[in-house]
């Protein structure tokens, strides 16, 4: 057999891995969960709509399996409920994908209510999201080491800054600068941290029909949910010694202004 050590690097495979997707069952989080669970991954997802989560489950279970459960993680305790149905039905936890999030308006169209709703959602999840994945792969402690991936879906928004993006993007940008404290923090206990920002993507949180969007996909002016899929799935099969620590994927056609 031909030597091809030096063709190409080593890679993790996602067969037999426990993988936990939050906001698992519509957009970027159900298409990754349906390639690693293609993969040979075990995966549980969560999302706050029974309906979706039914299609979901349907889907990873054609190419896979899997399991979740409706709940929604900017309500008090509810964090800790999830991380303890997904390890009780993983056996542990080896990949955390922290994509779960909703939409926001500009600040000044929110209500006090609605605002405190977003962070919750957001980004304290995410924290907490992350301390239990934390804790759950080991590397709870000072002086604790463990094994897994943390991966963090952030936004493009961090980046492009419009009139209406105050909220959600001041908490992208926020989640850009928990990553790499986080990715310090974890990388001596064995875990890695990774933030995929991506650029727009064709899901229910974007404006426009289903068929508006394939129209802005077939222009290149959107991404489709799976092309984020294949960056994680990219970043997850490195070897154990490289950390992909941020990756940023737009389409070729977006107006960054």
């Amino acid at each position: 057999m031909t030597d091809r050590s030096d063709a190409h690097t080593a890679t993790t495979p996602l067969a037999g891995r426990r993988v936990l997707v939050t906001g698992g069952t519509t957009g970027i989080g159900r298409a990754i969960a349906v390639l690693l669970a293609s993969e040979g991954a075990k995966v549980f997802v969560c999302g706050r709509d029974a309906q979706h989560l039914d299609d979901a489950l349907a889907r990873i279970r054609e190419v896979g399996e899997g399991d979740g459960i409706t709940i929604d993680l900017a309500e008090e305790e509810n964090v800790a409920r999830l991380f303890e149905a997904a390890t009780g039905y993983l056996g542990g936890l080896d990949i955390a994908v922290v994509n779960a999030a909703r939409g926001a308006e500009g600040l000044t169209d929110m209500s006090e209510a609605d605002l405190r709703y977003t962070i919750g959602s957001n980004f304290t999840a995410y924290l907490l999201s992350a301390q239990h994945a934390a804790k759950a792969m080991g590397a709870h402690g000072e002086n604790a080491t463990g094994q897994g991936d943390i991966v963090l879906i952030g936004s493009m928004s961090a980046y492009v800054l419009g009139k209406e993006s105050t909220v959600y993007a001041g908490i992208k940008y926020g989640i850009q600068g928990f990553a790499i404290a986080l990715r310090r923090e974890l990388g001596k206990k064995g875990v890695r941290v990774s933030l995929v920002e991506p650029g727009l993507t064709g899901s229910d949180m974007v404006e426009g029909t289903s068929e508006e969007q394939a129209e802005r996909i077939d222009k290149e002016e959107m991404l489709r949910a799976e092309d984020i899929a294949v960056g994680v799935h990219y970043l997850l099969t490195q070897p154990r010694r490289a950390v992909v620590q941020q990756v940023t994927i737009s389409p070729r056609m977006q107006d960054e202004e």
